[in-house]
């Protein structure tokens, strides 16, 4: 049967009953959400019914611009990604392949990671003003903290053999680098690409609310919090969960195309 064993330990589930199951989980929570509003638990101004919430759909798209501020949130999120991987890739290789930059980096990188970035809003906007440049930059930033260390660590996890048997056909330093170390991390690190890329609208929001007049998402739910619309507020994260999940599925298919053999034993299940 289409549901036997599904409280089997790790069993896989056929595509068909993982979207059945999916869409069934979905009616629960909002059935969930609608009855803790309906009954009180909490108050529909702290939480709207999701009826509420797809109502102010209309009114967003109508007098608040939706699509265009969306457009405008994903152009500076593609862009400032683009750039934090331009630096981190590059700056990554040199750091892991190098001894020298490596120990002369270790802890500045190990520091890095624990940089609170949205403290230093005030410095980017002292740097870079407060329009798209000051936003870019400081997205860029704030995805290079993470991604740089990243690469340097996958560089650390190619495993030594490969590098040895390159080395025994007489290979120099530059065919090492591209047949053993650029494959080898690039297939992980886009992967680790994939997963920031659900942090860095977090840096979006911030980014957008210095200057709200620009535009963008994040703008956008400032002011609607600003005028205590939480309706709005629900419905504008629903516009940047549903961006983020569009976002993965490219991802995850520019990842079967640049590296299909990490899909093959799955061919079956799919």
């Amino acid at each position: 049967m289409m549901f036997q064993g599904l409280f089997t330990l790790r069993k896989p589930v056929t595509p068909t009953t993982s979207r059945i199951i999916v869409i069934f989980g979905i009616f629960v929570l909002v059935f969930i959400w609608d009855a803790v509003v309906r009954f009180h638990i909490i108050s529909d101004g702290l939480l709207p019914s999701p009826f509420a919430v797809l109502g102010s759909f209309q009114e967003l798209h109508e007098r608040d611009a939706l699509v265009r501020n969306t457009a405008y949130s994903v152009k500076l999120n593609v862009i400032g990604y683009l750039l934090a991987i331009a630096v981190s890739v590059p700056l990554g290789f040199v750091i892991g392949l190098f001894p020298i930059f490596r120990e002369m980096f270790r802890t500045p990188l190990e520091a890095l990671r624990f940089l609170p970035m949205t403290a230093l809003t005030g410095v980017f906007i002292a740097w870079f003003g407060i329009f798209d440049n000051m936003k870019i930059q400081f997205l860029a930033a704030s995805i290079t903290v993470y991604l740089l260390p990243v690469v340097v660590q996958r560089i650390q996890e190619v495993s030594e053999v490969y590098v040895q048997t390159v080395r025994t056909l007489s290979a120099s330093r530059w065919p090492i680098i591209t047949k053993v170390f650029i494959p080898a991390v690039f297939s992980k690190v886009f992967d680790d690409i994939r997963v920031l890329v659900a942090i860095s609208w977090t840096y979006i929001i911030v980014a957008e609310g210095v200057n709200s007049s620009s535009g963008g998402i994040g703008s956008m739910t400032y002011i609607a919090a600003r005028q205590s619309r939480i309706d709005k507020v629900f419905a504008i994260l629903l516009v940047i969960i549903l961006v983020g999940y569009v976002q993965d599925k490219i991802f995850m298919y520019l990842d079967k195309i640049f590296f299909p053999y990490k899909y093959e034993g799955n061919e079956d299940e799919e």
